[in-house]
């Protein structure tokens, strides 16, 4: 069960209006990395972790924090909006700060949203939920979590740069260590997993199921060989479970594929229309 604290669980006002960085902000409220995403990431995970215990109860604190977040970046939207300049078109063709403004800014603020924030990112695209992960493997998932809380931190650092508004970086500076603690907790999480499953998702698929002989191996797939260098080319592989090794000039494994001709209803391209010269050597059997 959820209930709504009326206090954000930080302060989130800016020193002054600004609807361009208003538009820049919706990058972390509803982009891939944002504050929805792994808001309902981590709820997801929780509420399908079979059983309880402490990584359910660490993803539904996570995740509750995570809807704070939300508001606390739908709240400075809003703010930042405040006073927006109200003109007309004319009127900003004559004056060419209004019309930077006006051009850099959403007009879908003003249109659709009534001057408040969208579930949206930066260009205006909606969020979807195609961009949570939520498989069952909790160890994929802290993966996924570490992944996603890595570039939200990131993007959070390069708006903090782009803006000069102290109540604006104040409230920036809280989620930026948010960020930090999230990837610390999900670094440790992943540690305790790996350290009963080991390191390769998932753990209980039977290794003799699996092409062993290429398990472990590194092909050389591209200009030069300096992949060669790395520590996955060579020694025990970081599973324990195998050994690197580096095939600089690899082979095919398999023929070139032959396709059967489909049926005439499907109307394909005829194999005879896809011939060219070189499959036909003699002249005479074209």
């Amino acid at each position: 069960m959820f209930y709504h604290v009326k206090e954000l669980q930080y302060r989130s006002k800016p020193d002054c209006p600004d609807p361009v960085y208003a538009k820049k902000l919706q990058e972390v409220l509803g982009g891939q990395f944002g504050e929805i995403s792994v808001a309902l990431q981590y709820l997801f995970q929780g509420w399908n972790t079979r059983g309880d215990g402490k990584y359910r109860d660490l993803l539904m604190d996570t995740g509750t924090e995570e809807l704070a977040h939300i508001e606390m970046l739908a709240t400075m939207i809003a703010r930042l909006l405040d006073g927006a300049p109200d003109v007309e078109l004319d009127e900003a063709a004559q004056n060419p700060v209004i019309a930077a403004i006006l051009g850099g800014s959403n007009p879908q603020h003003a249109i659709v949203s009534g001057l408040g924030a969208m579930p949206a990112d930066s260009v205006g695209n909606r969020w979807t939920a195609d961009y949570i992960i939520a498989s069952g493997n909790l160890l994929a998932d802290f993966r996924a979590n570490l992944n996603a809380e890595s570039q939200g931190r990131l993007q959070v650092c390069r708006l903090y740069e782009m803006t000069d508004d102290r109540g604006v970086k104040d409230m920036l500076s809280w989620l930026i260590a948010r960020d930090t603690m999230h990837q610390n907790q999900w670094v440790a999480a992943i540690a305790e997993l790996e350290a009963k499953e080991n390191i390769v998702v998932p753990s209980t698929f039977p290794r003799e199921l699996e092409k062993q002989e290429v398990a472990y191996t590194l092909f050389n797939l591209s200009a030069g060989n300096a992949s060669a260098a790395g520590r996955w080319a060579s020694g025990p592989s970081m599973d324990g479970c195998g050994v690197f090794n580096y095939v600089e000039h690899p082979v095919p494994f398999g023929k070139k594929p032959k396709l059967n001709p489909a049926p005439p209803y499907i109307f394909d391209t005829p194999l005879a229309a896809l011939r060219g010269p070189e499959d036909y050597p003699d002249p005479s059997m074209k």
